[in-house]
């Protein structure tokens, strides 16, 4: 045969040791994958390059794992032969952990802030909202962060890094809450308190800001500052 020829046959039908392999029963008969959720069987046989032409003895295990494991969404894999004709894939998938907004795209990522796919649809709409340059490097301290929040998390609606330094909370209500670069955890379980004692993210309010240690500034609603402006003149003019 010519070199294109052969090529095409081995692509076809295998090389010379597979088609022995599969004559004497060592070709490929069963596939067993474990270990998968949210990929499907067929997406495996097809980033690990499992072919009908495939036979056991000639089959690269390790080139096969090392194909899986660079697949963002599996973590570790492994691939064993038994013989005579069987084939074992095992994988460890990363879990979609949170969402990643950057550049007006969304990715899934992995609680180790590794983008594991494009976010298609609403089946993972309920997975926690990060934003900005870097947010999925600074995933453990926005878990931090959430954790202090205690009894407002279910309030926080997403978190964005501002400049790759401090993180600024959104609740559901439109509120941000923006957060200073040191301890944004003390700051979170201060605006917890402030909801406690005062109710404070249910007052007419765009943004709270807790960037300095024991002070907090209020930015209010348009509607609220020109309601508070009338009142003030108001009063100013009471006292003419």
């Amino acid at each position: 045969m010519r070199g294109g020829a052969y090529e095409n046959f081995i692509q076809t039908v295998g090389t010379p040791g597979d088609l022995l392999a599969r004559a004497i029963g060592m070709g490929i008969d069963t596939v067993t994958i474990s270990g998968i959720s949210e990929l499907k069987e067929t997406e495996i046989l097809a980033y690990a390059g499992v072919k009908a032409r495939n036979s056991l003895p000639y089959l690269d295990a390790e080139g096969m794992r090392t194909r899986l494991r660079s697949v963002p969404m599996i973590r570790d894999a492994e691939v064993r032969k038994l013989y005579p004709s069987r084939l074992a894939i095992t994988v460890v998938e990363r879990q979609p952990y949170a969402l990643w907004q950057k550049d007006g795209k969304i990715s899934i990522v992995s609680a180790d802030g590794m983008p594991i796919d494009s976010l298609h649809d609403d089946r993972y709409a309920r997975l926690p909202l990060i934003v900005g340059d870097g947010a999925n490097e600074r995933l453990d301290q926005y878990r931090r962060i959430i954790e202090a929040a205690g009894e407002l998390t279910p309030r926080i609606k997403a978190g964005a890094l501002v400049s790759r330094r401090r993180w600024s909370l959104y609740t559901t209500d439109n509120v941000e809450v923006r957060l200073p670069e040191l301890e944004p955890e003390a700051a979170v379980q201060r605006l917890a308190s402030l909801q406690r004692d005062y109710r404070i993210l249910d007052k007419d309010i765009v943004a709270l800001d807790l960037r300095v240690p024991g002070r907090v500034e209020v930015q209010l609603s348009n509607e609220a500052a020109s309601a508070r402006l009338e009142n003030l003149s108001r009063k100013a003019k009471g006292k003419v």
